[in-house]
Parts: C-alpha cells; structure tokens; sequence
C-alpha cells in the first residue's frame, strides 16, 4: 500500500471533473456499399487524431476536442471503403494546475477521459456503417502534444527567419 503525502499549502489539489462529453460532428461515409469494390477486400486502417482544448466563460471550465479522420482502403487497390470522421468534445472544470502545465493537462489527461467514449462511438458507426466494428487502439495522448508543441516551434523558427 502506497501513501500519499497531503499537498502542502503551497500546492493545490488538483481536481479534474468532466461536466459533459458530446459529438460536435460526425461523418460516416460508406464507400465500399456506393461504388462497389472487386477482387478481394483486405482492408487496410488508417487513424489520425488531433486535439485542441480552450477556456470556457466559466471559471476553470474549458472544452477538449479530439477529432478522428478513420480512413479505410482495399490493401491490394487502394480503393477507399469508408471515411469516418468526428469531432467529440469535453467539458471539464479543472482546478489546481498552474498555468504553465494548464494546456499539456487538458490536451493530454482531459483527453485521455474522453477516449473510451471515443472509441466506443467509433466501434458502433463502423458496425453500423457495415463493417466489423474497430475497435481502436489507446491513443498516445502525449505524442500527440509532443508533435503539437514541435509543430509550433518549427513554425515560430520559420517565421522568425
């Protein structure tokens, strides 16, 4: 059994509690059943995420968006058999993070309690859509923030030269 040590009051407890969670937008779009595919189909998925988080009107209350492209494609062809896209959104009131750690929580922690959801969604559409559901893999929220944070120093590099 661990113990923790009781913040100091220099330290805050961190609290992190989601208020609500919905689908800003959802896409699902069917290709295989439209246009039919011949041959063998062996699909081949692709997933790209990326998130975004902003402050609310309301103290501490901020919104975490991770928006999904699923795209799936015949591996022999390369035809495309569906598109799935969504946006799924968090509301959460987040206390005791200082500013500076503010952002890297809501896109990493926050997004993280969204994720099940998300996955669960997506499991459904593409069942429902025709094809076995996909089940996704965990999302490496903290890659995701690695590449966010890199891409905006290279872009701030580039525009001051």
């Amino acid at each position: 059994m661990t113990e923790t040590t009781p913040p100091t009051p220099e330290q805050k407890q961190i609290t992190n509690r989601a208020m609500a969670q919905y689908i800003r937008d959802l896409s699902f779009e069917n290709i295989l059943a439209q246009k039919g595919v011949t041959g063998e189909v062996q699909p081949e998925v692709t997933v790209q995420v990326a998130t975004d988080a902003r402050k609310r009107g309301a103290d501490n209350q901020f919104e975490v968006i991770t928006k999904l492209n699923v795209t799936s494609k015949n591996k022999g062809s390369g035809d495309p058999l569906f598109i799935l896209e969504l946006d799924y959104a968090g509301v959460f009131i987040v206390e005791g993070v200082p500013d500076e750690q503010m952002l890297p929580f809501l896109l990493i922690e926050c997004a993280r309690v969204s994720f099940p959801f998300i996955r669960r969604i997506v499991s459904d559409v593409t069942r429902d859509g025709g094809f076995p559901p996909l089940n996704l893999e965990t999302i490496d929220y903290v890659s995701i923030y690695r590449a966010k944070v890199s891409q905006v120093m290279e872009e701030q590099k580039a525009k001051a030269n």
